[in-house]
Formats: C-alpha cells, sequence, structure tokens
C-alpha cells in the first residue's frame, strides 16, 4: 500500500473515532434537552448540534488534518458547510418529527449519519485542502 494511501486510511479512521466522541457529546446533549425540557425537536437538536460541530472541529483540526492553517479561515469554510447543512436538517428534521410522527431518536441519528459522511468529504477537499499535515508536529 502507498504512504499517502495508508496516511488517507489513517486520517479517515481518525476522522470516524472523533466523529463517535461528538456523536456521543451530540446524542448525550439532545437526549437531555429532549427529556428534561418542553422544548420542541428542533432547539433541542440545533444546540446538540453547535456543541458537537465545536468538539468535532478542534480535535479533526488538530489531529486528523494536522493543519496549521489559519483557525479563523479554517472555521469560517467549516461554518459555509453548516450554513447550509444546519438549516436542511433542522428543518427537515422539525418536519419530520413534529408533523410526520418521526421518532426524534431516529432522525437524530439519520442527521448525525450524514452529518459525518458529507463533512469528512467537505473537510478534507475544502477546508484542509491545501494545509493538511503542516503543523509544526509533521514538519520535523
Amino acid at each position: 500500500m502507498s504512504g499517502e494511501k495508508e496516511k488517507e486510511i489513517v486520517r479517515v479512521i481518525k476522522f470516524v473515532f472523533f466523529s463517535i466522541s461528538a456523536g456521543i457529546i451530540e446524542i448525550v446533549s439532545f437526549s437531555l434537552l429532549t427529556e428534561l425540557t418542553p422544548f420542541p425537536y428542533w432547539p433541542c437538536y440545533l444546540t446538540a448540534l453547535i456543541l458537537s460541530v465545536l468538539w468535532n472541529f478542534t480535535l479533526n483540526r488538530k489531529f486528523t488534518f494536522q493543519s496549521a492553517n489559519n483557525v479563523p479561515i479554517a472555521m469560517l469554510k467549516v461554518a459555509l458547510f453548516y450554513a447550509v447543512f444546519t438549516p436542511v436538517t433542522t428543518i427537515g428534521g422539525n418536519i419530520l418529527v413534529e408533523n410526520l410522527h418521526w421518532n426524534e431518536y431516529l432522525v437524530t441519528g439519520l442527521n448525525m449519519v450524514l452529518n459525518l459522511s458529507t463533512e469528512y468529504i467537505y473537510d478534507r477537499f475544502v477546508v484542509f485542502k491545501d494545509s493538511m499535515d503542516t503543523s509544526s508536529k509533521n514538519a520535523a
């Protein structure tokens, strides 16, 4: 196996594991808000999504993509992804839960799977495309 292919496989594995940790944060915060507050689906989901995005961005930038890229620029690029993803999944999820009476945990789980797959592609080919493996740890 080539060195680049091996690096990419390791990168995908790291991304999945960090995304699982972000998913735990998302589902725990979503569950607490759903079970302990009178809030409808969308504020519970939105709050949980924001918490998981902050966690996931921080870990993946440092450990998965090992980027020395300008943090505000990288955050802006991620924000652009979520400017599309968040309304689509928040509004769509709310319709599925509140109008079509789908289970809120099923909808959140589907959104999490969609987030994992689309965000990796976006991060890899847009956010960190030109800055992967540029952190000082890799410069030596």
